[in-house]
Formats: C-alpha cells, sequence, structure tokens
C-alpha cells in the first residue's frame, strides 16, 4: 500500500524523520530498535513497516505486536483501523472476554494485538495458530519488562518460529536487550536526545502549603478553566481524593487509575479524547503510550520519584512540537533534585470561576461490532431520526458490544427523546448518558 494513501487517511500532511528513518531501517530486512520519546510517532513509526511485510494472498495471524497495557493495545488497533489497509486487526487483553477473542481467531487477523499475558494464555490454549507469524513488535518494551512481562514475552517468542523481522521501541535508552528478544545487531534508529522532536513546553510553580494543597489545585483549576487538562497523582488514594473535592464542586471530571474496572477506564479515557470531559486525575498509568490529543495542560499534583517518570508525564502535552504547560504544585516542604532551580513560579491571584462544563457529552449505545454496527449507523441514525447536523456530533468509537458517541450537551435530551424508539440494524437498542 502507498504510504501517501495511509496519511490521507490518517490526515496527516507527511511522516516526521523519526518515522523515515524507521521506515528505511526496516527495508534492509534486519531487526530494528526504535528509541523515541513519548508522543513522537512511534506507532506509526512501526505500523509502517509491519505493514509493508503483510501478503494478502496469507491466511492467518503474520505479525504480531506486545504491548504493556490494555490501553495501549486498543490505540494501536484504533490507528491500524483508521490506515484503511484491508488487512483483518484484532486486540487480546485481560478484561476483554476470552470467548469473544476465541471467536475472532475463527477468521484470524492478519495483525494480532496484545498485553503479553492474554496472548500466552490464547498460545497455552492453542487458540490461534502463530506458525505463520513472521514480524514481531515489542512496543514500550521498556514499560513491558518493568511491569514484570519478561516470562510471558519469553515464552512466546520461543514459540514464534516463522519469525524474519522483530521490532523493539522503547522511550528510554537501553544498555543490552534482553537475550530472550532474540535480536542481535538491530539497526538502531535512535531520537531519544533529537532536540527537533522535544516539547515547547513551558514550566510553572505554584507554591502552596501541605495544608493548603487541595485548596490551591481547585484555584488553579479555575484560573486554568476549560483546557484539556491532565492532573498527576502517585496514588490511588490521591486521585480519589481530588475527585471527591470536584464533586462537591460540581466540577465535570473523570478519574484513571489501576484499581479501576477495564471498561471503566475505556470510558474515561474515550469521555476525555472526545472533549465531553476536559479534566483527567490520574495515576503514572496515563504517562505512557495512551494517545491522548491536544492535552494543553498537565498539574503535577504530586510529583514522581525519578525525572525519568517526570518526563514521560510532561510527554503527555505539547506532543509534536505543539505548546504546552506543566504546573508543579509544590508544599514548601517537598524537594525534588531533578527539577531546576529557575522555574517561573505561578501566581494565583484574583477571583476566578469554576470552569463551564464541555459542549460536549457522550451518549452510550448497547450495539457494536458484533451487532455488525458501524460509525455510518450511528451517523445515519443520529442525523436522520436524531435530527441532528453533522457538526453536532462528535467523536464516535465502536468496541465490540457497545458504542459510544459525542453529542453537543444542549441537544442530549431532545436526542434521546427522538431515538426513544428507533432501531439500528432492525435492533430496538437501548441509548442513554455514558456515565
Amino acid at each position: 500500500m502507498m504510504v501517501n494513501k495511509v496519511l490521507e487517511r490518517l490526515k496527516i500532511d507527511r511522516l516526521n524523520q523519526m518515522q523515515l528513518e524507521t521506515l528505511a531501517a526496516s527495508k534492509k530486512g534486519q531487526d530494528v530498535l526504535l528509541l523515541a520519546p513519548t508522543g513522537s510517532g512511534k506507532t506509526l513509526g512501526f505500523l509502517l513497516p509491519l505493514l509493508n511485510n503483510l501478503d494478502p494472498a496469507i491466511v492467518g495471524v503474520q505479525a504480531l505486536v506486545l504491548v504493556p497495557s490494555r490501553e495501549l493495545a486498543l490505540q494501536i488497533e484504533m490507528v491500524f483501523r483508521q490506515m484503511g489497509t484491508g488487512f483483518k486487526v484484532n486486540c487480546c487483553y485481560g478484561g476483554h472476554p476470552v470467548k469473544t477473542e476465541r471467536n475472532n481467531f475463527e477468521q484470524p487477523p492478519a495483525v494480532l494485538i496484545g498485553t503479553p499475558g492474554r496472548i500466552a494464555y490464547h498460545l497455552r490454549h492453542e487458540n490461534f495458530d502463530e506458525s505463520g507469524i513472521t514480524t514481531l513488535v515489542l512496543d514500550e518494551f521498556d514499560k513491558a519488562l518493568e511491569f514484570g512481562f519478561q516470562e510471558d514475552m519469553s515464552y512466546i517468542i520461543r514459540k514464534l518460529l516463522s519469525l524474519k523481522q522483530r521490532l523493539l521501541t522503547s522511550a528510554t535508552s537501553m544498555e543490552e536487550i534482553p537475550g530472550f528478544t532474540g535480536i542481535d545487531q538491530p539497526v538502531e534508529v535512535n531520537f531519544l536526545k533529537d532536540v527537533a522532536a522535544a516539547p515547547d513546553l513551558e514550566l510553572k510553580k505554584v507554591n502552596t502549603t501541605a495544608a493548603d494543597k487541595l485548596d490551591t489545585l481547585l484555584r488553579l483549576i479555575c484560573k486554568i478553566g476549560d483546557k484539556r487538562t491532565l492532573i498527576f497523582c502517585n496514588h490511588r488514594e490521591t486521585v480519589d481524593r481530588i475527585s471527591d473535592l470536584l464533586i462537591d464542586q460540581d466540577l465535570a471530571h473523570d478519574i484513571f487509575h489501576g484499581g479501576m474496572e477495564q471498561d471503566e477506564r475505556e470510558r474515561a479515557l474515550l469521555k476525555f479524547r472526545n472533549g465531553s470531559i476536559k479534566i483527567l486525575i490520574t495515576t503514572d498509568l496515563a504517562s505512557r503510550g495512551l494517545d491522548i490529543p491536544e492535552v494543553e495542560c498537565i498539574i503535577h499534583y504530586q510529583l514522581p520519584y525519578t525525572e525519568d517518570a517526570f518526563l514521560h508525564r510532561n510527554g503527555r502535552t505539547a506532543r509534536m512540537n505543539a505548546k504546552g504547560t506543566a504546573y508543579l504544585v509544590i508544599a514548601e516542604d517537598e524537594k525534588y533534585p531533578f527539577l531546576k532551580t529557575d522555574i517561573k513560579t505561578e501566581e494565583l491571584k484574583g477571583n476566578f470561576q469554576l470552569p463551564k462544563d464541555s459542549e460536549w457529552q457522550t451518549l452510550y449505545i448497547a450495539a457494536g461490532k458484533k451487532d455488525k454496527v458501524n460509525k455510518i449507523d450511528i451517523v445515519g441514525l443520529l442525523l436522520k431520526k436524531g435530527g441532528l447536523q453533522k457538526d453536532e456530533v462528535g467523536l464516535i468509537e465502536v468496541k465490540d458490544q457497545v458504542s459510544y458517541v459525542a453529542v453537543k450537551r444542549s441537544l442530549v435530551n431532545p436526542v434521546l427523546r427522538a431515538l426513544a424508539n428507533e432501531k439500528i440494524k432492525n435492533k430496538k437498542v437501548k441509548i442513554e448518558i455514558a456515565m
């Protein structure tokens, strides 16, 4: 497939330098080690080489992408679908019904994306034929090791006897690549020290006391206003405490951490992506690998313990040379050796109003891919039966069993009334506000 067609579908003008070099390196046929910072476009960097290795005449899994988190797996699947290649892609991860994944293997995908634990499970139960896999991608490999996936990855790689090319990506430099990967003398594409890829990020310090920290945070949120904002904490309990504060203020937001159910986490990210909520409170779980577009502000309510973690958090904003601001909420007794001493101080003097709710709200539709429902069906329903105009419908995401769509908040109740007895694909389905 021509790269130009893919870029056109993704609405991208051209590949960046890192993507160009990765594509060129992969054409040599050797293994590739891609070192690049968060937000630099690594996903497309490895998907294009992977695409070049696929053969439309072959039935079965040809490429495997291993990732450390469910959210990253879903993000890569979404990008691959948007590329419009004609090749089938499926996703496997913990928290997703095993039965659904097994059924998907009855007509196997050309590209399989998944977390090491779930892919290892399917291999042990012989749920798919791995003998045709010629391309392996180990994405966010450093994070996968950190999460303790070495044993599962080692088992999976030992089972792949037909591999011709391995691509490993990492957001941190590696002194050596573990032997179990089978990667030997790879072509290295290193953009970790590339100045051009550095985000245009402004750091601002917000001074406070330990006792006033929550109040300071609320004033900062009000000063920032309706910009899309990530609030980072070190602990789940802190995320929940801040959430309670915002609930008391009737301030729309969502939370994201490892203690939540998978569908809750997916829904929180989805609403943040489509603009239904502008504030997401999270742990470092959201600091890497997730495609969260146009984050304008980051608030470090609690700073991480290492500079590396600090940089990854900041990589959520100012992506691909855009501008962004990171606010550091620091009490007088908190010391962080990795911080520079010349960070500007942000004053919170004056009166600030609570930010207004987003103009968008997310609707839940109890039908998805398994019901043969697609985005065109949903748009048709909302325009023809719901009475909406095109610009009153936002981002649509269709999952296996459910779908979500952003609609102008002021029109949600009339739309729900208009669709109360309507059908999709000749089937009446529940449509309601996504909680």
